[in-house]
């Protein structure tokens, strides 16, 4: 029997390792913490957000400048089957009213016991606490291990939450022409607070566009000690990281004319503070942050309220950022995800250089490159016998 080894238990590699195992190959899965999964836990604890249920191009679209290469990929494991993969392990799943998907359970541990159950019964061998330090060598607790498989899946991950695997380590396995540096993706960023904004810590800024170069999302955010972060934020993080400005249409059902039009009904002596309140509905959190960004306020306030310019210094630390961009770069890879110049090696995950916002879709095009790599093994494998 032909022998697979799997690089990374994270949901890529252990769907490339359920693949092949399907396929009658032998895998073994090296993971180098004490357990497996754990970035898939940590993100079902807020609610595991599995896929999003809409249009496939729309789906598509959501990835980018990656979406051409991922095409193929997401077409054969997109959004439904996604949904099928996990009630097939017991876990009815539900579409919430903005379309993303969760287990009805919501947490992330019921449904990865059922698959490591379903990978037990196909013979898939977990060895944890095996860290790759290149070819087929690890470190483990037993001492130097070296396996001989037939055919290698990289599942590694990408370089945000150390802690919990995704180091970027392995970078140092593969040549730096096939690489391209990491960066933060779906971060918070930085904002040097005055005193006045303490008050509004941990505060939701609710029903606001954020606008950064060509990316517009209605959504909401939240204040922090540390700066501004969210699904919001997250949203346009690319832009902003990239160097685009972030503006905060603070009424997006209201426009500039019919902004004025409050504003002039302002009694001689009503504070602007209660005219925002009593006039614009502006709640006290978006108040302080026009304050906070507006100082000194100009006679005209419209263009102010539609277009806030939030200062902030940059993007949180890559290790706080719920994934990365950057990686393997698909260059180096053929359409079945090998590695040009490696044959037999295969790679697959958030150590791809692709980029996805959150809404499922991270999660999503994880499964379905674990998959495609898993296949693409699999008949390479066969192949060659």
């Amino acid at each position: 029997m032909s022998h697979a080894l799997v690089i990374g238990a994270g949901p890529a590699g252990l769907m490339a390792a359920e693949v092949l195992a399907r396929a009658g190959v032998s895998v073994t899965v090296a993971e180098a913490k004490p357990s497996v999964g754990r970035k898939l836990l940590m993100a079902g604890k807020s609610g595991l957000n599995l896929t999003k249920d809409e249009p496939f191009e729309t789906f598509l679209a959501a990835y980018g400048d990656r979406s051409g290469a991922l095409r193929p990929m997401l077409a054969a494991f997109g959004p439904a089957d996604v949904c099928a993969w996990a009630e097939g392990l017991g876990q009815a799943v539900f579409t919430g009213s903005s379309g993303r998907v969760f287990p009805r359970a919501m947490k992330a541990s019921p449904l990865l016991r059922a698959w490591l159950g379903r990978l037990d019964g196909l013979g898939v061998a977990i060895r944890t606490r095996w860290r790759w330090v290149g070819g087929a060598a690890f470190d483990t607790p037993e001492g130097p291990q070296v396996l001989a498989p037939d055919v290698t899946v990289l599942a590694c991950g990408g370089a945000s939450w150390a802690r919990l695997g995704s180091d970027g380590a392995w970078t140092g396995g593969l040549p730096a022409d096939m690489l391209t540096p990491f960066r933060p993706a779906n971060m918070g960023f930085k904002v040097d607070w005055s005193d006045h904004m303490a008050r509004h810590f941990g505060q939701p800024v609710k029903n606001v566009i954020l606008h950064a170069g060509r990316v517009r999302v209605r959504g909401e955010f939240v204040i922090s000690a540390r700066g501004i972060e969210g699904g919001g934020v997250y949203a346009v993080s690319g832009a902003m990281r990239d160097g685009a400005a972030l503006m905060l249409d603070l009424l997006p059902d209201l426009t500039e004319s019919d902004i004025r039009a409050r504003l002039a009904a302002r009694r001689p002596k009503e504070s602007l503070a209660n005219t925002l309140r009593k006039r614009l509905k502006l709640d006290p959190v978006k108040q302080a942050l026009v304050m906070e960004f507006a100082r000194p306020l100009p006679d005209d306030l419209a263009p102010l309220l539609k277009a806030l310019p939030v200062r902030h210094g940059g993007p949180r630390p890559m290790d706080e950022a719920i994934s990365t961009a950057g990686g393997l770069r698909f260059e180096a890879l053929d359409q079945g995800l090998m590695l040009r110049d490696r044959p037999g090696w295969f790679a697959a995950g958030e150590m791809l250089n692709w980029e996805a916002p959150t809404g499922g879709y991270l999660l999503t095009a994880c499964l379905a490159t674990g998959r495609w790599a898993g296949a693409h093994a699999a008949a390479w494998v066969a192949g060659r016998n």
